[in-house]
């Protein structure tokens, strides 16, 4: 693959969505290469031409890829026939992160479980707070397989 810049309506369209992705809570950066992948044709780029599209250092493109790599939202690829790693972003990019955060609850509720003992059971106001919260993440977990299972129904009704 070649250096590129970003064409200014992609450019555009990057900057916006990024920035509607941070006012919802998504780191700045992240949120623009995100953007920028979505926005490539094939979906893949070096940490060197998301560097030259978004203009920032490549060095600054590592944590944001980290970032996005931890959320399921980009998986990284070795360039063939190079040393250099491409950033990809799954055509159902959205499936994989909201499906992810289901994993990331576990621990929590894990955690919350433990601290109901803690904090005297059940019985009291606190260990009730902390088991509805607990039972709250297993709703949450069980809503997203039922949601990742009615995506791929329709997914596949959209692909045929």
């Amino acid at each position: 693959m070649s250096s590129r810049r970003v064409a200014p309506a992609p450019a555009r369209f990057v900057e916006r969505f990024g920035s509607a992705l941070t006012a919802a809570g998504m780191p700045r950066l992240p949120a623009r290469v995100f953007a920028c992948l979505l926005a490539d044709d094939d979906g893949a780029m070096t940490a060197a031409e998301l560097g030259e599209a978004l203009e920032v250092s490549p060095a600054s493109v590592s944590g944001a890829v980290r970032y996005l790599q931890q959320v399921r939202m980009i998986h990284r690829e070795r360039q063939p026939g190079t040393r250099r790693d491409l950033y990809v972003v799954a055509d159902d990019a959205w499936h994989d992160a909201v499906i992810s955060a289901g994993q990331v609850y576990q621990p929590l509720r894990a955690v919350l479980a433990e601290g109901v003992d803690v904090v005297g059971g059940e019985r009291t106001t606190a260990g009730r707070r902390l088991a509805l919260s607990a039972e709250f993440l297993d709703f949450l977990t069980e809503e997203f397989e039922g949601v990742a299972r009615r995506w791929e129904k329709r997914r596949a009704e959209l692909t045929g």
